[in-house]
């Protein structure tokens, strides 16, 4: 699971969402995707410590296993996410 930590003010977390939609269609049936407003879930945001937006946090077996913070191209995720996929 990819969960896409974001506020809906936030311009680098708009500029990444088309690339985690992206991410989700391509690997349909491996990972799912899902978005966590940090303004609407401050206290889930809070609970995995993110501390700017947007961060991306890879969860296996419930447990997180990456963290991706800021802006970066769709190569450099899939690079950090692609070891994770079954």
């Amino acid at each position: 699971m990819l969960v896409d930590f974001w506020a809906t003010w936030c311009g680098p977390c708009r500029m990444i969402a088309p690339i985690v939609e992206q991410i989700a269609q391509e690997n349909d049936g491996k990972i799912s995707v899902g978005k966590l407003d940090v303004d609407v879930n401050g206290q889930t945001a809070m609970k995995y410590g993110v501390m700017s937006i947007p961060t991306l946090i890879l969860f296996k077996d419930g447990k997180p296993v990456e963290r991706l913070v800021g802006m970066m191209p769709k190569e450099r995720l899939m690079a950090k996410i692609k070891p994770h996929l079954n």
